[in-house]
C-alpha cells in the first residue's frame, strides 16, 4: 500500500501535492473536532506527515497553508500552464475561463475551507436565529477557524470584528458595500466589537492619487460605511494616514510582522517584483496589525489576547 502510494505522490505536480496536503489537513482537523476514534486520527495524521514529506522532497519548500509552490504563484497564482488560469490577488481578479473564477480550487489554493452545512448549522444553533440569507445562499462560502471563534463564543468569550475599505473613488458601489451588509449582521447577532480600516495609505501607493485626495476619499467613503447602520457605541473606523501616527500598539503589530515575513514570501503571495516601491512590500503587515487587539489598546484595555473575526471577500 505505501509503494503504491508513493508512486503515486511522484506523478503528482507540485501544486496538486499542495492541494493534496491542504486537503489531508482539514481531514485531520474535521477527525478531532468530530472526536473521531484515536486510531482513525493518528492513520490520518501519519497520511498528513507523509505527503508534507512528499511536499519538500518535490518543491524543496515547507508546506504553509494558503502558500501555494512559489514557483508556480509567480507565473500566474498558482495554476498550471494547462488549466485555465485565473489570477487573484487583493488587487487583480481575472480569469481565462468563460465561466468565470473556479473558487473551489481557490479554497484548496489560499488554503482556507468551504462553509457547509454543519457550520450553517451550528452559526444557527448559537445565534438562536436563521443564519443571514449571505450565508445560506453561498454568497460567503470560505471560512478559516470560524470553529474557534464558536468555540469562544459558545464557551462566553468575546470576539470582535474587523473589516475594511481601499478609498479608491468618491462613492461606494453595492458590490462595495455587501461585506459591510455582513458585517453589520455578524455584529448585531454575535453583539461583538467591530474595526473598520480605511486603507488611504494603500491606495496612495497603488493609484495616481495624492496623500490628500486619498484622505478625502475615506472621509467620503466612512459616510457610506455609517450609513449601514452599524452600532454607535461598539464601531471604531479609522484612516490609516490618521491613525498609525497615534497608537504605539498598532505600529508595535506593524513591526512584529514585518520581522516575521520574508520578502520571498509577500513575493510569492501577492506577486510584487523588484521594480515595486518599499511602501507596497511592507503594507501587508499594516493590513494584518487590526486582528490583533492590543492594537486598539483605547477598546480592550490593553488585552491581547481576544479573537478576531474578519468578514472579507475571498481575494482579501
Amino acid at each position: 500500500m505505501a509503494d503504491i502510494l508513493n508512486c503515486d505522490l511522484k506523478s503528482l505536480s507540485p501544486l496538486q501535492l499542495f492541494e493534496r496536503v491542504t486537503e489531508q489537513g482539514e481531514k485531520v482537523r474535521a477527525l478531532k473536532a468530530g472526536k473521531a476514534p484515536k486510531d482513525e486520527i493518528d492513520a490520518a495524521v501519519r497520511m498528513l506527515l507523509s505527503l508534507k514529506l512528499s511536499y519538500k522532497t518535490t518543491t524543496g519548500q515547507d508546506y504553509q497553508a494558503g502558500l501555494p509552490p512559489r514557483d508556480l504563484v509567480l507565473i500566474n497564482n498558482g495554476t498550471s500552464k494547462e488549466e485555465d488560469e485565473d489570477f487573484v490577488d487583493p488587487w487583480t481578479v481575472q480569469t481565462s475561463n468563460a465561466k468565470g473564477v473556479d473558487y473551489d480550487k481557490l479554497i484548496v489554493r489560499f488554503g482556507s475551507s468551504k462553509i457547509d452545512t454543519d457550520l450553517i448549522n451550528r452559526i444557527e444553533r448559537a445565534i438562536g436565529q436563521k443564519p443571514h440569507r449571505f450565508l445560506r445562499r453561498g454568497i460567503f462560502f470560505s471560512h478559516r477557524d470560524m470553529d474557534q471563534i464558536l468555540d469562544a463564543y459558545e464557551n462566553k468569550k468575546s470576539f470582535y470584528l474587523y473589516t475594511g475599505r481601499g478609498p479608491s473613488s468618491q462613492a461606494m458601489h453595492v458590490g462595495h458595500l455587501i461585506p459591510f451588509i455582513f458585517t453589520k449582521w455578524l455584529q448585531e447577532v454575535f453583539d461583538v466589537p467591530l474595526v473598520i480600516q480605511l486603507t488611504d495609505d494603500e491606495k496612495y501607493l497603488w493609484k495616481d492619487l495624492t496623500t490628500e485626495k486619498a484622505y478625502e476619499y475615506a472621509r467620503e467613503n466612512a459616510k457610506d460605511i455609517i450609513a449601514c447602520g452599524f452600532d454607535i457605541n461598539k464601531t471604531f473606523i479609522f484612516s490609516d494616514l490618521d491613525y498609525l501616527g497615534t497608537s504605539t500598539g498598532f505600529y508595535k503589530n506593524i513591526v512584529k510582522v514585518q520581522k516575521h515575513v520574508t520578502f520571498n514570501q509577500v513575493k510569492g503571495i501577492f506577486g510584487f517584483t523588484d521594480s515595486d516601491c518599499i511602501g507596497k512590500i511592507s503594507f501587508p503587515a499594516i493590513q494584518a496589525a487590526p486582528s490583533f487587539s492590543s492594537s486598539f489598546p483605547q477598546i480592550f484595555n490593553g488585552k491581547e489576547n481576544i479573537q478576531c473575526l474578519i468578514p472579507c471577500a475571498i481575494d482579501q
